[in-house]
């Protein structure tokens, strides 16, 4: 069971420890560390315990919820201006945290359109067209590359299909729906090689192990293992392009949340 459990629990341990170290040595605010190591904490005992819902009809009422989650905030989520004055809402506040609803709930959904042809395409493409009016290129990118994922393992044209959309939609939400950068959330990598080098190398191992350990050693199918390390390729991407989220290693609860959600749904676990 352990060994079962491993690949997951250090998908996310070795690149939420490395960056709580970063933020904390980088003189970031103490409780940025502190949220991603419960928000850790919290994923791993889902991981543990977790289990997907055992019929089709309980993996379509999850997958609905979790679109659902997507819009939220839309309805109660606060809302920013981007650079080109368009309203960006992406987030619903929990208390004092405030949490970014398409990276909770993507990650799971990603897992359950790899299990299930008959929803993956749908799937991916209400996950787009709720990206779409939040805008969120950083969430568009995870779909474009979670798809391309997808169908490298099935040749579905249809998931070829939602890939290609989801890759213009996410260039036209580069553009309307950009934020000015926030300090230990985005641009992580390029903000530790100043005045610390070691640190960006460490980070940036500790991403790429992360992204390994899904892709090559989770105890899953060829298709879920590749749509899962595509989302995350994504992200990755996208925080790397433009100001948005550097998952795992920046300040940020959801991403290691809902990675930890999509893993601990993972049949082979129970």
């Amino acid at each position: 069971m352990v060994r079962q459990r491993l690949p997951a629990l250090l998908a996310l341990a070795l690149p939420v420890l490395a960056g709580a170290g970063w933020l904390l040595a980088a003189g970031a605010p103490q409780h940025f560390a502190l949220v991603n190591v419960a928000a850790l904490a919290l994923a791993a005992a889902w991981i543990e315990f977790g289990r997907e819902p055992e019929t089709a009809r309980g993996r379509y009422l999850l997958a609905g919820a979790l679109i659902a989650l997507m819009l939220a905030p839309l309805a109660v989520g606060p809302a920013m201006l981007s650079t080109t004055g368009v309203a960006v809402v992406r987030w619903i506040a929990i208390g004092p945290v405030t949490l970014h609803a398409g990276m909770i709930a993507l990650p799971a959904l990603a897992v359950l359109a790899a299990r299930d042809a008959r929803m993956a395409a749908p799937v991916l493409l209400a996950a787009l067209l709720a990206t779409l009016v939040q805008p969120d290129a950083g969430t568009g990118f995870a779909i474009t590359f979670a798809a391309v994922g997808l169908h490298h393992a099935t040749k579905d044209w249809k998931v070829g299909l939602a890939a290609v959309l989801a890759f213009f939609a996410s260039l036209r939400m580069v553009v309307v729906g950009e934020l000015p950068p926030q300090p230990f959330v985005e641009g992580v990598l390029a903000q530790a090689l100043h005045p610390h080098m070691l640190w960006a190398v460490a980070l940036a191992l500790a991403l790429a192990l992360s992204f390994a350990a899904i892709t090559f050693a989770l105890p899953a199918s060829r298709a879920e293992r590749l749509t899962l390390g595509g989302l995350l390729f994504g992200l990755i991407v996208a925080s790397m392009m433009a100001p948005y989220p550097t998952p795992l290693i920046g300040y940020g609860a959801a991403p290691v949340l809902g990675l930890g959600l999509a893993l601990g749904l993972n049949r082979k676990f129970a």
